[in-house]
C-alpha cells in the first residue's frame, strides 16, 4: 500500500492522481526497476476489490497498461463488472474460506491489492502474513485511509 503522509490512499472520490509524481526525495528510500521485476515474480496470484479493478481497467484504458501481467487475479465483487483478460476472475462469498480452500491450497504467495476495505478485512480475518506499506511524502488533506478501527 502507498499513502500519503497524512495517511490517506485515495482521495474521497478513490482518486489517486497525487501518486503520479516524479519527484525525488532525498534521503528517501527508492527501488530500481530490476528489484520491482524481481519482486514480482515472486507473486502468484492477486486478490483485490472491485474498486481498485475499475482503478487498474481506468490505467489500462489510459494506455497505462494492465500491471497485473497474466498472473491469476481475482476480484472481490458482488457487482457484475466487465472481464477484459483471460486471467481474471470474479468472487463473492465468505472470503476467509475463498483464501484458505481455495487460494491457498493452489498458490504459495497471494499478493492482495488495492483499498482499506480488503485490507482491513484481510488483518481482521488473520489472512495476512506481511504488510508493505510506503509512505509518500505528499499532503493531501483529506481522503481515504488505510487504516480503520478494527
Amino acid at each position: 500500500m502507498v499513502a500519503s503522509l497524512d495517511g490517506f490512499i485515495a482521495r474521497n472520490d478513490g482518486r489517486v492522481d497525487w501518486l503520479d509524481v516524479t519527484d525525488e526525495y532525498s534521503g528517501g528510500v527508492s527501488i530500481d526497476q530490476e528489484e520491482i521485476e524481481a519482486f514480482v515474480r515472486t507473486i502468484d496470484c492477486y486478490v483485490m476489490g472491485s474498486r481498485t479493478y475499475e482503478t487498474a481497467l481506468s490505467f489500462e484504458a489510459s494506455g497505462l497498461g494492465w500491471p497485473y501481467g497474466d498472473k491469476p487475479t481475482f476480484v472481490l465483487t458482488s457487482r457484475s463488472l466487465s472481464r477484459t483478460r483471460e486471467n481474471v476472475r470474479f468472487h463473492s462469498g465468505d472470503l476467509a474460506q475463498f483464501v484458505n480452500e481455495q487460494l491457498r491450497p493452489r498458490f504459495r504467495s497471494i499478493w492482495f491489492v488495492g483499498g482499506s476495505e480488503l485490507a482491513n478485512e484481510c488483518l481482521r480475518l488473520g489472512l495476512a502474513d506481511e504488510i508493505r506499506y510506503t509512505i509518500l511524502p505528499i499532503l493531501i488533506g483529506d481522503g481515504i485511509r488505510f487504516f480503520v478501527r478494527l
